[in-house]
């Protein structure tokens, strides 16, 4: 309405677009709160760790000091629990394995158990080729391709230092990427260094 009111008064051309702009971004943050308001979108959830063999863990359940202690996740993929046995837990999320455990107790064993899980020492990464100690090591927070590199005792001379390969546990083909300071190396992963091309 205001731009028609301009017009007839013989307002330039210039003011007519700047109004049908102003206009338009207000109409597109409206329908886009999120935007509007200076929120950040939401971020997917990615890499959320999931248990593999020889994770270790302390159970805990709570006024049940019997029912507590470290257990290593096992070559089947399960821990081996008192009272409910073997839970498969391969490829559970950690609170998927406490609601699991929670509910075993709670089938005539434990009445209103309270249960948390812990990961005390994660699964030992893999690195190969041009390093100079390849083999396995223990993973910790933090890892990243950089320093499992350095836990290898360095690059050879050999080695293309700017693309790796990487096989995420659990998948079957190695992936190639460029090796940057904060790649991160996950629990179970295998590093393979190759040559560079001179």
């Amino acid at each position: 309405m205001q731009i028609d009111v301009a017009a007839q008064h013989g307002e330039k051309p210039m003011l007519r677009i700047l109004f049908s702009f102003i206009a338009s971004v207000s109409l597109f943050t409206g329908a886009n709160g999120a935007i509007a308001q200076g929120q950040p979108r939401p971020v997917e959830a990615k890499n959320i760790y999931t248990l593999g063999i020889a994770d270790k863990v302390r159970v805990t359940v709570f006024d049940e000091p019997k029912l507590s202690g470290e257990f290593t996740v096992s070559s089947d993929g399960t821990l081996s629990l008192p009272l409910i046995g073997s839970v498969k837990v391969e490829g559970d999320t950690v609170e998927s394995v406490v609601s699991d455990i929670t509910a075993r107790l709670a089938d005539g064993y434990v009445r209103n158990p309270r249960v948390s899980v812990d990961v005390l020492n994660y699964r030992p990464f893999y690195i190969l080729g041009e390093v100079s100690r390849p083999g396995e090591y223990p993973f910790s927070n933090g890892m990243t391709a950089v320093k499992a590199v350095a836990v290898a005792q360095g690059f050879t001379y050999r080695a293309n230092q700017k693309r790796i390969y990487i096989k995420r546990a659990g998948q079957s083909v190695e992936e190639r990427v460029k090796l940057t300071p904060d790649l991160l190396v996950q629990p179970g992963d295998t590093i393979r260094i190759g040559e560079r091309f001179f």
